[in-house]
């Protein structure tokens, strides 16, 4: 890993370096306070020796001093000289086994000074026992020194110092104990962020999504909390980030095949609640916001939302004409976005995967491709279902959709398996609910609305002068298309469906469009130039 890896990680993960660092330094500071306090006395012993005469008794003598010292360090960390340190001041709460753990005996090389510390929860029985300690020293080292038939010690042991009372306690050290905590909990977090990084096995960037598909992502969705409560984004007057990203995805799909368009997408995933209906709605009306016919095909009849989320009635569509219990006209519904139709599911079938499979599903989207500039299909997920597959087959191809940090790299590639199986086109991939600080903030898009409101609306007359209208079949607007009296019609009052567009005709037009009772397929199948305008 290269250091920009790790500084995409804290960036993504920088939640976990900080709880872990808080909690840390907590720890650290909770310790402190709840440690008692230890308080430290000093003593300093001096050890000499009889002088001789001459120079080298001298240099003996001070030679067998620091020999001395030695022994006597581990002396004055003993039991022995403790008990009587306590016998002496008659303590009998702590015993010289404790005592003795509490005592630190050190010596400078080369020297004979001897430095003896005691801690103790109060200052002045640290005070207390670090002299009785020395004092008793004195005592017990005069008589290891004397001969025993009597005469002078050997060695002679004497305090230079005696202790004072501690002011400040020794322990806890909470500046100390915080920072420590503080760096340890930093090194933690960013290791543990690290180790939740490699383990994630969900999508979360274009490479590894084109890596698995094989083909490039044509849209990455910023993540929106109003969708949950509003799918259908209000394209005609909303700049949000949400907005642009579906306005850049019309761009790219524009440019999937130059010459040849994709009109009939599937929109599916690889498991459900990955945004797989929301982004398909949002598709649809911009698709429609640029001036094109766009109907919107509810395909998951095992759990459809699109009527939901569109406000359309569900009693009759897709499953009633597949059954051959009503014709695509009678159950076409238009909505209240200009230009959008909407193809309800229909009755929940017993059969879905072999209605979509038969002749006649293909026939009705042929049909569906022969009437509007585009055919946006809803379907279900890859993987629980075959049924999307199944519609790529009769479709330009398929629009896979990932969910950021949710879809896994198993699924992912396991959907786009089951596409390849059976020979289906992936047209590309689409990216959803991305963090905004992943995509980019939305306020980018909003300041070039606020200044180009201006231009926008001079252009706006030049724009209508460029795009004359053109209609497919002339008929007079004043002429009424007559109701049908199929009950499974569920078209607002007054909507009419676009007309049959034939090689070489437009639909770009922002006048009414005229009455068609009965659309006519094009004899050879072709459909219009799908080219955006500006």
């Amino acid at each position: 890993m290269e250091v920009h890896d790790y500084m995409r990680i804290l960036q993504a993960r920088w939640k976990i370096v900080a709880v872990v660092t808080v909690v840390a330094v907590l720890a650290a500071l909770t310790v402190s306070l709840l440690t008692t306090p230890q308080y430290e006395a000093k003593t300093r012993l001096f050890v000499s020796t009889s002088s001789g005469a001459s120079v080298q008794e001298i240099y003996q003598g001070n030679l067998f001093s620091q020999q001395r010292v030695t022994s006597y360090t581990e002396l004055l960390a003993g039991t022995t000289v403790a008990s009587r340190a306590l016998d002496k001041l008659g303590i009998t709460d702590i015993t010289p086994v404790d005592l003795a753990a509490n005592v630190t005996a050190s010596s400078t090389p080369d020297t004979v000074l001897i430095d003896t510390a005691v801690t103790d929860e109060s200052p002045e029985r640290a005070r207390d026992l670090a002299n009785a300690l020395s004092d008793e020293f004195v005592l017990m080292a005069r008589e290891l020194e004397t001969p025993e038939g009597g005469g002078e010690p050997t060695a002679r042991v004497v305090v230079e110092q005696y202790a004072a009372t501690p002011s400040t306690p020794i322990a806890p050290k909470t500046t100390r104990n915080v920072a420590l905590g503080l760096a340890v909990g930093l090194l933690l977090g960013i290791a543990l962020a690290v180790l939740r990084d490699r383990l994630d096995n969900t999508v979360k960037d274009r490479n590894a999504i084109e890596e698995i598909a094989g083909t490039g992502v044509v849209g990455v969705i910023p993540l929106e909390k109003l969708r949950h409560e509003e799918p259908a984004i209000m394209f005609s007057d909303s700049s949000s980030g949400d907005a642009e990203a579906y306005r850049e995805l019309r761009t790219n799909l524009q440019f999937l095949e130059v010459d040849n368009p994709p009109r009939v997408l599937v929109f599916t995933s690889s498991v459900p609640s990955e945004g797989k209906t929301t982004t398909a709605i949002n598709t649809a009306l911009v698709l429609a916001e640029a001036g094109k016919s766009v109907v919107l095909v509810e395909a998951d009849l095992r759990r459809p939302r699109v009527s939901k989320y569109l406000g359309a009635l569900g009693e009759a569509g897709l499953s009633t004409v597949l059954a051959h219990q009503a014709s695509l006209d009678d159950v076409l519904q238009s909505t209240r976005f200009d230009s959008l139709w909407v193809l309800a599911a229909g009755t929940l079938p017993p059969n879905p995967s072999e209605l979509l499979g038969s002749a006649h599903a293909e026939e009705v989207v042929t049909d569906l491709r022969s009437r509007f500039d585009y055919v946006i299909i809803d379907a279900p997920p890859l993987l629980p279902v075959t049924d999307a597959a199944i519609l790529t087959r009769i479709s330009d191809g398929a629009l896979l959709i990932a969910r950021y940090g949710k879809t896994t790299r198993e699924q992912f590639t396991r959907a786009v398996g089951n596409l390849r199986a059976v020979n289906a086109t992936v047209l590309g991939t689409i990216l959803t609910m991305v963090p905004a600080k992943r995509r980019g903030a939305s306020y980018e898009y909003r300041y070039y609305y606020d200044t180009d409101k201006a231009q926008q609306k001079v252009a706006a007359p030049t724009q209508a002068v460029e795009n004359p209208v053109v209609t497919g079949t002339p008929v007079a607007p004043s002429q009424p298309s007559p109701p049908r009296p199929s009950p499974g019609n569920g078209r607002s009052p007054g909507g009419q469906f676009p007309p049959t567009v034939r090689d070489g005709e437009s639909r770009h037009s922002s006048e009414p469009r005229p009455v068609v009772h009965t659309p006519r397929r094009p004899t050879d199948g072709s459909g219009p130039d799908t080219g955006e305008q500006g």
